[in-house]
């Protein structure tokens, strides 16, 4: 609603004689008054470490405001109060990782609640006081001043002259007033005596627009499939974060050993397991399990201290233990991800890294068992792209590549070594010009190898797209190919599996008659009450909700990425006739039964349904333009594609680094050559990354078709002056 100009100056006259009738109160009263609404906040930390503690307060009945880093993610929680009463959670009210800032829902409401101030035009040098608890001391007070308020990560906070410690995080930030203005979260790394707090405003915005989660689903937040995988030994801790299994913590036996079991069983005779791993600690170790007993007898194929290592575990202690291989590999890549792969056929072992052979050996002491992975001492580990099949040929790598490559790197050999120690000025000069030569050389082969990924990916699209009529295209697939373009390690299969779970996790809840309406009715339930999803409204235009893979992650999107969620999923409910509906300004799906009335649901506000009346509204309210007919006709597959990229181009258009949304357009232009304005887009985003050349084609196709709503003389004038540069720089050379 929009303030009268009169209500407005009312407010603004008003607010300063508000402020000059309360009085500030001291350090030692805003404590005593603030004091009963604190509370305590632990949650479960890494195995054999303490509990991490912070701080809370209460900003209305029953609901505490605190930092989204102090409640951990899918960790267990505990809430004490001042006097010690230990609090019942429910949910967790909402949470948003960006701003690291949540919301938990407790059971007791007879807590009172801190009056909420406002964040905007703090004024520099504003005298504040903090509470919590840092370094364990519980229930604390401090005196500051507001140093500044600072932009930081597209957020504006509050930089605080007063030391901030681990246990101060999420309480309150109060003026002399006693109101809350911030929440801090961040301590410098420059000063102890400098912290930062997120605005209160942030705040309100989570309290107007929830996204709760059941504290029973929250703890269970990137928990493992049981159908999948099963942890063995006590102490370590297994998640998986869609296509990505992590483990940290250390268990209780010898070497800290931890297995994690993939139930699907391999052939007892031969069988080829795969995984890429990552260590953030190379003192640990963790890669592959293999023959495993559901115990402590397996092989073990993994990185350690630099090494690979090839184990035979026949019990549960030291002796017990036989390292059959233990080698230098220079394929390994330290602190990056590393292709393990291990062939077991018959007596044989076979074991690769980055595709190179590093050990094979006979030993016939298990066979049979099961697969996965394991980790050893106290590192954290992830793994991706785990895989279990038949054996099959490793293809041979290119000679001819090899030979270049060697070339290239190739050292100096002893003359040349004693000519260049003779004249050691000279030589210096010579490698520190080599030296640039090579960090250029390299710098050209990362940005070789982007390239080629970007055709990659737009070459597997165009595959999904033109095999295919409209309506049989894999939707799902071809969208996570969007983020592909700037994920390189985005595991399609993983998020298609997690996808595939929520949906059968919806239909064990329905009865088998159950009709259409009731299966959207509880796949809103599920999304939007159980688990979470909820529209961007803090951060609507950033990169990430675009992208399908992050929604499913974060549970925060836009229209169409909510909407196309939500229909991947009707559609594995057996609901064909729903479809996605593009309005101006605000993608919608629509429920669209050959027997009845078309029903429009808006899945960006919770899967609430919305009148056709209240779809004019909010197209009105968007765009400034009248709802038609045309507007209500579903959307094509390709279609929803090409508009999920033209909002990515738009928000890397207007984006410092607007280059970024090259490969967005060669996809979208892949997809509908015919599109002008990407065209004109492309042409001059090239122009202005210094590949002037690769822009004439686009600015040449523009001048023989003369599509309406461009100055053709201008781009005449373009084509002119590029090929002008392109020619001095040939005369150059």
């Amino acid at each position: 609603m929009v303030r009268s100009s009169f209500v407005v100056l009312l407010v603004v006259l008003l607010a300063p004689i508000a402020n000059a009738n309360e009085e500030d109160k001291t350090s030692e009263v805003i404590a005593r008054e603030t004091r009963p609404s604190l509370v305590t906040i632990t949650h479960d930390s890494r195995p054999g470490r303490a509990d991490r503690e912070g701080s809370g307060f209460f900003v209305k009945k029953g609901l505490i405001a605190t930092n989204l880093h102090v409640i951990g993610e899918a960790r267990r929680i505990q809430v004490t109060t001042s006097d010690g009463r230990e609090l019942t959670v429910k949910s967790i009210h909402a949470s948003d990782r960006k701003m690291d800032l949540a919301l938990i829902r407790v059971s007791e409401e007879d807590i009172p609640a801190l009056p909420l101030g406002n964040s905007d035009n703090i004024p520099d040098g504003l005298s504040v006081v903090a509470m919590g608890n840092p370094q364990g001391f519980r229930f604390s007070v401090v005196e500051g001043l507001v140093s500044a308020t600072r932009s930081m990560e597209g957020y504006s906070m509050i930089q605080l002259a007063i030391p901030i410690e681990p246990g101060n995080s999420g309480g309150p930030l109060l003026n002399r007033q006693g109101q809350v203005i911030g929440i801090p979260s961040l301590k410098s790394q420059v000063s102890d005596n400098i912290g930062f707090a997120m605005q209160v405003n942030s705040l309100k915005l989570l309290l107007d627009r929830p996204n709760p989660i059941p504290i029973e689903r929250w703890i269970t937040i990137g928990k493992l499939s049981p159908r999948q995988w099963k942890p063995l030994q006590e102490g370590a801790d297994w998640r998986q974060r869609a296509g990505t299994i992590s483990v940290n913590g250390k268990a209780a036996g010898f070497g800290g050993r931890s297995l994690c079991l993939y139930q699907e069983r391999p052939d007892d005779a031969a069988y080829d397991v795969q995984v890429k791993v990552k260590l953030e600690d190379e003192s640990g170790a963790a890669g592959l399990a293999f023959a495993s007993d559901n115990g402590d007898r397996h092989y073990g194929f993994y990185p350690s201290g630099g090494q690979l290592r090839l184990t035979h575990f026949a019990g549960p202690d030291v002796f017990s233990w036989n390292i059959l291989a233990d080698i230098p590999v220079p394929s390994y890549r330290p602190g990056e991800w590393n292709h393990l792969r291990v062939i077991v056929d018959g007596a044989t072992i076979t074991g690769y890294v980055n595709g190179d052979v590093v050990v094979s050996v006979e030993h016939e002491a298990l066979r049979g068992g099961q697969v996965g992975l394991c980790k050893f001492r106290d590192t954290v580990a992830s793994f991706q792209a785990f895989s279990l099949g038949q054996p099959r040929a490793i293809e041979p790598s290119d000679p001819a590549l090899n030979e270049a490559l060697d070339q290239w790197l190739k050292e100096p050999n002893d003359a040349s070594i004693s000519a260049l120690e003779a004249a050691p000025e000279i030589a210096r000069a010579l490698i520190e010009e080599k030296a640039r030569a090579l960090e250029i050389q390299a710098e050209n082969l990362r940005v070789w190898s982007i390239e080629l990924h970007h055709k990659r990916v737009i070459q597997e699209t165009m595959r999904l797209l033109n095999t295919k009529q409209d309506h049989e295209i894999d939707l799902f697939h071809a969208a996570l190919m969007i983020a592909k373009l700037n994920d390189p390690e985005l595991n399609v299969e993983a998020y298609r599996k997690e996808l595939d779970s929520m949906a059968e996790e919806i239909r064990s809840s329905l009865a088998e008659d159950a009709k259409a309406k009731e299966k959207l009715a509880s796949l809103s339930d599920y999304l939007f009450q159980q688990l979470g999803f909820h529209g961007s409204r803090s951060d609507y235009y950033a990169r990430d909700n675009s992208y399908l893979n992050v929604v499913l992650e974060d549970r925060e999107g836009i229209p169409i990425t909510l909407s196309l969620l939500y229909m991947e999923l009707a559609q594995r409910l057996g609901i064909t006739d729903i479809h996605g509906i593009p309005l101006p300004g605000h993608f919608v799906v629509e429920h669209r039964p050959d027997d009845g009335e078309g029903q429009l649901i808006d899945v960006f506000d919770e899967g609430k349904l919305l009148p056709k009346e209240d779809a004019e509204n909010l197209v009105l309210a968007t765009t400034g333009r009248a709802l038609n007919e045309a507007d209500l006709e579903p959307a094509g597959r390709r279609a929803i594609l090409v508009r999920m990229l033209r909002n990515l181009i738009g928000i890397d258009l207007d984006s410092e680094d607007s280059a970024q949304a090259l490969p967005e357009l060669d996809l979208l232009l892949a997809i509908d050559p015919e599109d002008a304005s990407s065209r004109l887009s492309r042409a001059l985003l090239l122009y202005q990354s210094n590949a002037g050349p690769k822009a004439i084609t686009d600015i040449e196709w523009l001048l023989e078709k003369q599509p309406p709503g461009i100055h053709l003389e201008r781009l005449h004038e373009l084509r002119d002056r590029i090929l002008h540069q392109t020619t001095t720089r040939t005369e150059r050379r």
